[in-house]
């Protein structure tokens, strides 16, 4: 998918020593509320920065799916999630037992229905409902900001209606 004006600039830096690139699979969690978009951004496990729920892939899982269950396991949702991504961004891992991990993360929309306070990981992280434009200024990473800024989630919702 090409967005009209915006490069999408490199995925690894070219000078930086050579390392795989790991692919994760992300939510963007939605909802259309009085008419307004609103995002879902949860905090990372450690650094307590706001993120979206992204994962490992997952054995017989395709990756829309993979990301919905990491947005169950990671923020406590389930809602309707599209089998086609809607862009990436990278990022680098850090590791506590090895070297940091360079990574691109695929993101599939995901249209929130339910919201569970009793999820895996409620104990280890905050979630909260943010405007695009205001998800986007608490993300560390500016690709990511850029998807998430001009996100339309009245829009996403005619394209799941759909599929």
């Amino acid at each position: 998918m090409t967005v009209p004006g915006i490069v999408q600039p490199p995925l690894i830096d070219l000078d930086a020593p050579k390392r795989d690139v790991r692919t994760q699979f992300g939510a963007l969690c939605y909802r259309v509320k009085d008419g307004e978009t609103q995002i879902l951004l949860i905090t990372s496990r450690n650094t307590r920065r706001w993120i979206i729920p992204k994962g490992w892939p997952m054995a017989n899982r395709t990756p829309a799916e993979a990301a919905a269950q990491e947005a169950w396991e990671e923020a406590g949702v389930e809602g309707k999630v599209g089998e086609t991504s809607i862009g990436l961004y990278t990022y680098t891992k850090v590791m506590a037992k090895s070297d940091d991990l360079p990574c691109a993360v695929v993101i599939y929309p995901m249209r929130v229905r339910d919201m569970k306070n009793k999820f895996p990981e409620a104990n280890e992280r905050s979630r909260r409902w943010f405007s695009p434009k205001k998800a986007a200024k608490a993300v560390w990473e500016p690709e990511l900001a850029v998807l998430l800024e001009s996100f339309d989630g009245k829009a996403m919702d005619k394209l799941l209606r759909q599929s």
